[in-house]
């Protein structure tokens, strides 16, 4: 099979590198890809959210599946005209998009079908919005109601930070995504993020994580895309699992297809957990990055397999077959990151790191310039490992990072505490 995956992260490196296994595949190309990506597909220049230029690319090289990554080109709809080319692919449609695209489609649809959930109101205006924060005080968490890059979310532990959050949000900062904003009970627990596969009827659980989203050691600092990550995650119990699909996911997919809008594709279901019951916190409609790093490194070859039957309706006849261990991954990004960050230093040593199903370095904010690899995001590697326990995974993925010459580079020294 000749096989397309759209994105040029860490995550779509991930996905590559599993896709790559499987003996299905014959071609690969990925769009646009990055330095590490490139060592193992086609790399395309390709703007992934332009829907007739992704058929036409897709068709003139004959293209027999394609792998969707970021949630941009779901929401602009790149799933759905392909579809309607008869091209197989892997993710949702855009009006199923809308459980990522906007957190007020999400309430309304948690809402109708009881999936537990923190109390919410909707605002587009400041006076409002500020009046609801008054009443109901700190800590509050507030959103932008659309897609803002993994940013438009503020966990305000006093007033004074929900109220910036909301002249900043409804000022203009996050753009259209911001035009409305969501505002939410806050809720106590631990997160976990759970992934399962839905083919528009059925459900195939995937796997369980947990990523740590602050940039500095012990959880400090502020939010960003996600520092490092480990599966499975311990919080995930079976009673768990059991509790998030039986009372959040299954009534949501229900609900969708009510609705007439199906789901197909990976759903990541973030979740909090107080005393053994998971309330959701939020969906994603793609893998999450870095969490996806760390699952393919468990899945191996029989992810593509899997997504192929969800593109097909074929989840009741899938199994996932798991190893009996971990995987973790951490991230390397750039100095200033979240903040401002320089691009363009190079980085060393990477010619030299196993590449192995128990090692990789997955590449993310990464390109090839005179000979060498040089980092063009905030976050740029992606040291990934499995191991017998988390503590051998951590052992190994750190022994990557520390292989690394990028003075410019940075990483958190504690992923994995948690569990470990």
């Amino acid at each position: 099979m000749n096989i397309l995956i759209l994105g040029g992260g860490g995550r779509e490196h991930a996905l590559a590198w599993a896709v790559k296994q499987n003996p299905k595949c014959d071609r690969l190309i990925v769009a646009p890809g990055n330095a590490g990506i490139a060592a193992l597909a086609e790399c395309a220049d390709l703007d992934i959210c332009d829907r007739a230029a992704v058929v036409d690319f897709a068709e003139q090289n004959s293209v027999d599946f394609v792998i969707i990554g970021p949630e941009a080109p779901l929401a602009a709809g790149v799933a759905d005209r392909l579809r309607d080319a008869r091209i197989a692919v892997f993710g949702p449609s855009a009006a199923a998009a809308q459980l990522e695209a906007s957190k007020t489609f999400t309430k309304e649809i948690c809402d109708a079908c009881h999936a537990p959930t923190a109390g919410w109101a909707r605002f587009t205006e400041v006076a409002a919005a500020r009046a609801y924060v008054a009443v109901h005080g700190a800590p509050i968490v507030v959103k932008a109601d659309g897609l803002a890059a993994g940013k438009g979310v503020v966990v305000a532990m006093d007033e004074a930070t929900a109220l910036t959050a909301i002249d900043d949000m409804l000022g203009g900062a996050f753009g259209e995504a911001g035009a409305s904003v969501v505002i939410e009970e806050f809720m106590e627990g631990e997160e976990a993020s759970f992934f399962v596969l839905c083919d528009g009827t059925n459900v195939l659980p995937i796997g369980t994580a947990q990523d740590h989203k602050r940039v500095g050691d012990g959880d400090t600092g502020p939010n960003t895309g996600g520092m490092g990550a480990y599966s499975p995650a311990p919080v995930m119990t079976d009673i768990v699992v059991e509790a998030a699909l039986t009372q959040i996911v299954r009534p949501t997919m229900a609900e969708m297809a009510r609705r007439g809008t199906p789901y197909q594709g990976v759903l990541y279901v973030g979740l909090m957990i107080a005393d053994g019951q998971p309330r959701l916190v939020e969906y994603n409609v793609r893998f999450g990055d870095p969490e996806c790093q760390a699952l393919m490194m468990r899945l191996g070859a029989q992810a593509f397999d899997a997504m192929q039957a969800c593109a097909e309706g074929r989840l009741a006849e899938t199994q996932i077959h798991w190893a009996n261990d971990h995987a973790m991954t951490v991230v390397m990004a750039a100095q200033g990151y979240p903040g401002s960050y320089t691009k363009g230093s190079a980085i060393r040593g990477l010619n030299h790191l196993p590449e192995t199903s128990f090692e990789m370095m997955f590449h993310a904010g990464t390109a090839a310039r005179d000979g060498q690899v040089v980092a063009s995001g905030g976050r740029v590697l992606n040291a990934t490992a499995r191991g017998a326990t988390l503590a051998e995974a951590q052992a190994r993925a750190y022994a990557l990072i520390d292989a690394v010459v990028w003075p410019d580079g940075f990483c958190r020294r504690d992923i994995g505490w948690r569990a470990l």
